[in-house]
């Protein structure tokens, strides 16, 4: 991999993707820190001299220009970090657009509009992409991947435009994201924990396949838990299950008794008959036939948390129950507390695993927390992404 600070970019124009895409209340940001992570970036190329121009995209247009959708806001908020003026341009692409781009000086900032207002961005196939990635890359001499959050979609701006670059690096954000999860888990210190938690076990289950005989503990929380606790045979009254995946889930458990994988799951949980109020707790051997499991139970939490404490490196995706509700909360935020504590290396990933970390005050007390969500478990289920693909591919440029 190549990184922006190993390239002379001075007097150059460099054209940057990043992920800003924000939390939008009508054209309020709600959560910045997507903007804020991409700064660092942004302020070295200016400081060497270059002018930036910033690619992005903004909700899910569909292909089609979409006002809610513009990146006007977001401009307007990269402005007030910069220090600058972040002139909006019509679109991303055109005669326009690459007047805007051609006049830009040394020191200056220009955004493009939503990529994603052009179906081409996402197209499945590059019969579908077209051209755009040689429209986009033509607007500068150097492209810098700096968006974590895409690197696993292979989306024009993320896997064509590098081929059609003169030059083409990544950024600080992604330089992070390679360091803290390929270089920190490529050699991971023993004892080595997977923490897994969310609504289903269909998404993690690369995860899953991919860590299990490579950990020595894999922890087991949220809602995905209940499939692994049916397919043991056990009642998990209404609570969210894939039925479908129960023999996948034996499979599973199979695998880690014989690989050497301990793998945990709830002893016990909170339950309740609506997803606001707190019914009770309850072990797993008897759930009420009208509850729904909604959060691990005070056994469970301390099980998995001494399991936490004696663990080198730990990674977390998903949390342990229903926490955006307060009756539901607890064994998430004990489980972040745990691993705050620790003194090993701590990585997290995913939405809402990152929610549970800054709901909890605790985001300075971890190793490293990674900007991508399904960028981060395909990483974990072991794929090379096409970001890194297409950038190692063009270094020679």
């Amino acid at each position: 991999m190549r990184f922006i600070n190993e390239l002379d970019i001075s007097g150059k124009k460099v054209l940057l993707r990043v992920d800003f895409n924000v939390p939008l209340d009508g054209e309020t940001i709600t959560d910045d820190n997507r903007i804020k992570a991409g700064v660092p970036t942004i302020k070295y190329a200016l400081e060497k001299g270059a002018a930036v121009i910033i690619m992005a995209h903004l909700g899910k247009p569909k292909g089609e220009r979409v006002a809610k959708y513009s990146l006007k806001p977001v401009a307007k908020r990269l402005s007030e970090y910069l220090g600058i003026d972040v002139p909006l341009a019509p679109d991303c692409i055109g005669s326009e657009v690459e007047k805007m781009a051609a006049d830009l000086k040394p020191g200056q900032v220009l955004m493009l509009e939503n990529l994603r207002f052009h179906p081409e961005e996402q197209g499945k196939t590059p019969e579908e992409r077209g051209d755009f990635g040689a429209k986009l890359a033509a607007l500068a001499d150097v492209y810098v991947n700096d968006a974590f959050g895409v690197a696993h979609r292979p989306n024009s701006s993320v896997v064509d435009v590098p081929y059609h670059s003169k030059k083409c690096c990544a950024g600080f954000l992604l330089k992070l994201e390679w360091e803290n999860l390929g270089e920190a888990l490529k050699d991971p210190k023993k004892p080595y924990i997977a923490i897994s938690g969310g609504a289903k076990v269909s998404t993690k289950l690369g995860i899953l396949n991919n860590l299990i005989g490579k950990v020595d503990h894999f922890i087991i929380g949220g809602a995905m838990a209940n499939t692994f606790l049916l397919a043991q045979g056990k009642n998990v009254g209404k609570s969210l299950v894939e039925d479908g995946l129960v023999d996948i889930a034996r499979d599973i458990m199979t695998k880690a008794a014989a690989s050497g994988t301990d793998l945990h799951l709830p002893e016990d949980f909170v339950w309740g008959r609506n997803v606001d109020e707190a019914a009770g707790v309850c072990d797993a051997d008897h759930v009420p036939n009208d509850g729904m499991l909604l959060d691990i139970g005070p056994v469970s939490i301390q099980k998995f948390c001494d399991v936490i404490s004696e663990a080198k490196t730990i990674v977390w995706n998903g949390p342990m129950g229903l926490f955006e509700k307060p009756a539901f909360a607890e064994g998430s935020m004990k489980v972040c507390k745990a691993m705050a504590e620790s003194d090993g290396t701590t990585i997290v990933g995913g939405g809402d695993t990152d929610a549970v970390v800054h709901k909890a005050g605790l985001q300075d007390d971890f190793t490293f927390i990674s900007t991508g969500g399904g960028s981060f478990l395909e990483f974990l289920e072991g794929k090379e992404l096409p970001a890194f693909k297409a950038l190692k591919e063009n270094l020679d440029k």
